[in-house]
């Protein structure tokens, strides 16, 4: 119905985004219209203003207002640290544990040969320039254990390998606070290879 195109496009959009499906994004459409018309109009602003103001740092790719972040720029972190994570969601994960004190580089993805991602798709030349730049003396993989991550550290370490610079990965292993019985094999199996002396 061409009275109803404003809703359709609304739903449509909501879509778009991760983990909301036809119904979901019909009941959030219709949730702000009928209850919330002014948080609406706040997200449509805020989502504006974003895309107009918020782009990529230029040291580590991370999003930002400004030319460089204010992480990069901070005198108190390590600049002979780089920790590569796959998002800027996994850079903040990072930064709660509070026990890394050096700098980033998000690479917005992992290497998918099948979904056309490829080195150039995640900024890998850009990591690279960042991570022979001289400060930097090692690189720590934060890249997600899964098939797409666990290729694009492998493939990160043996460029920065060649090139001289000290590569590590997170460890893995049993989560703390876990009871052996209830961790899946893949994981125990991780941790005892991955075992250190105490």
């Amino acid at each position: 119905m061409k009275s109803n195109l404003s809703l359709y496009a609304l739903t449509e959009a909501l879509r778009r985004l991760p983990g909301i499906g036809p119904k979901s994004a019909q009941r959030i459409a219709y949730h702000m219209l009928q209850h919330d018309r002014e948080g609406a109009r706040q997200l449509s602003v805020a989502l504006s203003d974003a895309i107009e103001k918020v782009r990529h740092c230029e040291r580590c790719n991370t999003f930002t207002e400004e030319m460089v972040c204010t992480m990069c720029t901070s005198p108190d972190r390590e600049q002979s640290l780089l920790c590569v994570t796959e998002t800027p969601a996994d850079m903040l994960m990072i930064e709660q544990t509070l026990a890394y004190k050096g700098l980033y580089f998000i690479l917005m993805g992992s290497l998918s040969p099948l979904d056309g991602i490829g080195p150039k798709e995640i900024n890998l030349g850009k990591l690279i320039a960042r991570a022979t730049d001289g400060v930097v003396t090692e690189v720590v993989l934060a890249t997600s254990f899964n098939n797409e991550g666990e290729a694009t550290a492998h493939y990160i370490s043996e460029m920065l390998k060649a090139r001289g610079i000290r590569v590590s990965r997170l460890a893995r292993g049993v989560p703390v606070g876990a009871e052996l019985e209830y961790v899946d094999i893949g994981t125990i199996a991780r941790a005892l290879l991955d075992r250190q002396t105490t």
